[in-house]
């Protein structure tokens, strides 16, 4: 209940520019591409796509992590993503 209790604040307080609402198309988009690929494995463009929608979110959230590691945290505790590796 609070996921989807944070994920209407990120829907209706913050602006479509924000990085939180960015990470959370992303991450409905990523849902929506991997169910669609569960069925057409072969779909090479859905795949590209997939990769390059992982590749963007995953650069927002470096961008975040950087600016504001309070707000990341938040982010991916409530989306339920994996912390990213750090090199």
């Amino acid at each position: 209940m609070v996921k989807s209790a944070f994920i209407s604040v990120i829907l209706q307080e913050e602006s479509k520019g924000s990085v939180e609402f960015q990470v959370l198309s992303f991450t409905n988009k990523i849902k929506k591409l991997t169910s669609h690929l569960k069925l057409h494995k072969k779909d090479y463009l859905s795949q590209r796509g997939l990769r390059k929608a992982l590749g963007k979110r995953q650069r927002l959230l470096t961008y975040l992590s950087n600016k504001n590691r309070v707000r990341y945290k938040e982010l991916i505790d409530q989306l339920d993503i994996r912390e990213f590796k750090t090199r």
